[in-house]
């Protein structure tokens, strides 16, 4: 990225964390340019990372080569629209907007390279997820370009199918808030086996960030690491088995299946 300019549209909080990441990897300033329409925003953002900011999208994207757009999915018809007349054919628009198709994009943006993403939340702490799918006029600069904007704030993964984003959306996209419910539910049960709420919190999250570091740097899978801890007629045995007496799994699948399938409705709905 030592020489790719790079343009935000919107500088909301996912914008502001993928330039936080690009100026920690030595991603000089005046290399990103980014556009808001709140003043209070670009001011905040020009003050945190020395950008140069703009309220007109336009004046933004001038002689970028790589175009990051960053605003809410309702919001993403106009200003494609509005933005089509000031791009270049060589131009790489990459969109994290939730529920967008390529095929949207194109058609508002007419024939030019697109990188379609979903990141996740955690991307705000650069410890995000994100799955990128590429149209056919994408090349393997440019492919190398987004990748290396997404992995600013967290790891950037392929996809061999547009399609396959609705997955993702429903696994790692919302997958955040399924780990807050269940740090939720621990708390309280931690609660009512009458620990302080204090200490509920404290073990829980400590316990999730634990278990999570457990899992990432381990050489085995998560089932052999949940069998190591399960010791016969135990303690977590009691608990795994009433978790699973209760469809703990196929819960699990018909949450996931339910996200997938809203994301792929979204996408009918906001693409027209």
């Amino acid at each position: 990225m030592s020489k790719t300019r790079i343009a935000f549209i919107g500088a909301g909080n996912m914008a502001a964390s993928l330039i936080g990441g690009l100026r920690a990897q030595g991603v000089e300033a005046a290399q990103i340019r980014a556009s808001d329409p709140g003043a209070e925003q670009r001011a905040r953002i020009a003050a945190e990372h020395g950008i140069e900011l703009f309220a007109d999208n336009a004046d933004a994207i001038e002689g970028a080569d790589v175009i990051l757009v960053a605003v809410k999915p309702q919001k993403m018809k106009e200003v494609c629209e509005a933005l089509r007349p000031s791009l270049k054919p060589q131009q790489l628009v990459v969109s994290i907007a939730a529920g967008i198709t390529c095929a949207s994009m194109l058609q508002w943006l007419g024939e030019r390279p697109i990188v379609r993403c979903m990141p996740n939340t955690p991307a705000l702490l650069r410890q995000g997820v994100s799955g990128l799918f590429a149209t056919a006029k994408v090349s393997a600069e440019q492919r190398s370009q987004a990748e290396q904007l997404l992995s600013a704030v967290g790891i950037a993964l392929w996809l061999d199918e547009e399609k396959q984003l609705d997955a993702v959306t429903a696994l790692s996209g919302s997958g955040p808030a399924y780990f807050f419910l269940l740090i939720e539910a621990m708390t309280a049960a931690g609660e009512k086996l009458g620990l302080p709420k204090d200490i509920a919190i404290q073990m829980t999250l400590q316990t999730a960030l634990g278990a999570a570091l457990m899992a990432k740097d381990s050489d085995v899978d998560a089932a052999e690491l949940r069998r190591r801890v399960t010791s016969p007629a135990g303690t977590t045995e009691a608990a795994i088995k009433s978790f699973q007496a209760g469809g703990f799994e196929a819960l699990v699948e018909k949450a996931l299946g339910a996200a997938a399938h809203r994301s792929a409705e979204m996408a009918e709905q906001l693409g027209k």
